[in-house]
């Protein structure tokens, strides 16, 4: 399994550096691999997006359906010229139950009409740019952080888990392209025993080109595994999944849209999400 996911890594990752356009920044969403990039000192960058995904299933509680997201939140702080503190919180989630199969929580499941509806989990982390670009050196960056669990558990999608995770950053724009990759320790909750922490491996790679001075295709595959070949508890088994998208800025206002495929029976068959995001400068 582990072999066939680093192969889904990276071919789609190959075709997408073949397509042509002429411009490329860093800029984050419908993308979620982190640019070492900040935002700059003052600034506050406010996005939001929807998210509708078919065929997904939750194994630690045995739900299977389709889930609905949004508002999904996200606002980040610039601290320094390259540091920034970032936010992230779903205020809606709801997922219309196909079937259940026996798991751990299935027993606790407090569904209504079919449907479980709760907030996201909230990621709190800070992002640090350690080595500028330039002309032949890519840009190197940190990110540090935690995820909270806000989302519920008898309603088929929470963990309840606590996650930490450090991952350091790579990016480099060459002409119109701009790729960016992620390496990191996740250190996952375990949701069945909560005194064994479990290790990951977090990767992520995308690529964005620009088609005009405001227009961009961009892609990615971003997942994690565990390299050590070892079984994962439920509920923290390896996840990857391949993001193809637009952007479109207008001044201070991006628009993005994008397309999801799942590659392991844990993420969504199909997914799409439409989102902005604002940037208040001082």
């Amino acid at each position: 399994m582990t072999t066939m996911i680093i192969h889904k890594f990276i071919v789609p990752v190959v075709l997408l550096c073949l397509a042509a356009a002429t411009g490329a920044h860093a800029q984050q969403r419908p993308l979620v691999t982190e640019d070492p990039e900040s935002i700059g000192t003052g600034r506050v960058l406010l996005e939001g997006g929807f998210e509708k995904a078919w065929d997904q299933f939750f194994p630690l509680s045995g739900v299977h359906g389709d889930v609905l997201r949004g508002p999904s939140l996200g606002v980040s702080v610039g601290i320094s010229p390259t540091a920034e503190v970032q936010i992230d919180w779903g205020v809606f989630q709801r997922v219309s139950v196909k079937d259940v199969q026996g798991a751990p929580l299935s027993a606790i499941l407090a569904l209504t009409n079919g449907k479980g509806t709760s907030l996201e989990d909230m990621t709190v982390a800070t992002k640090i740019r350690m080595v500028g670009e330039t002309s032949g050196t890519p840009a190197l960056g940190v990110r540090f952080g935690t995820k909270l669990p806000t989302a519920q558990r008898t309603k088929g999608i929470g963990q309840g888990t606590t996650d930490f995770f450090a991952s350091v950053l790579i990016g480099k724009t060459v002409r119109s392209i701009r790729t960016v990759g992620n390496v990191g320790l996740l250190m996952l909750g375990n949701p069945v025993r909560a005194d064994v922490p479990v290790r990951a491996i977090a990767l992520g790679v995308s690529v964005a080109r620009a088609v005009t001075n405001a227009f961009e295709v961009v892609g990615e595959i971003n997942g994690h595994l565990d390299p050590w070949g070892k079984s994962q508890p439920i509920g923290t088994e390896s996840r990857a999944a391949f993001r193809l998208g637009a952007r479109y800025t207008y001044s201070l206002l991006r628009l993005d849209t994008g397309a999801i495929v799942g590659m392991t029976p844990r993420d969504p068959g199909f997914a799409l999400t439409l989102g902005a995001t604002y940037v208040i400068a001082p």
